[in-house]
């Protein structure tokens, strides 16, 4: 995938949610609906895609999902520090 994980993220909440004009980094995803429990899955498998790691069910924390700058800290933090 050529595009910048966090662009990739922000184009798949918006394109599910075309209401959306702007996304805050600082945004309740879940409060907010903008990820809702049927397209949680297909985040998931889109933040492992990104991140070439699979993600353990058991290890997930709802809070790494809330806002965009909790999944940027928790999923491509690494990968910024390269």
């Amino acid at each position: 995938m050529t595009t910048e994980p966090m662009q990739a993220v922000r184009e798949f909440i918006v394109g599910r949610n075309p209401a959306l004009d702007h996304l805050s980094d600082d945004l309740d995803l879940i409060d907010s609906r903008a990820i809702n429990s049927l397209a949680f899955v297909e985040f998931i498998f889109l933040l492992e895609e990104l991140t070439g790691e699979p993600i353990d069910p058991e290890d997930l924390d709802l809070d790494d999902f809330r806002t965009l700058s909790a999944l940027n800290a928790r999923f491509f933090k690494e990968e910024a520090a390269r």
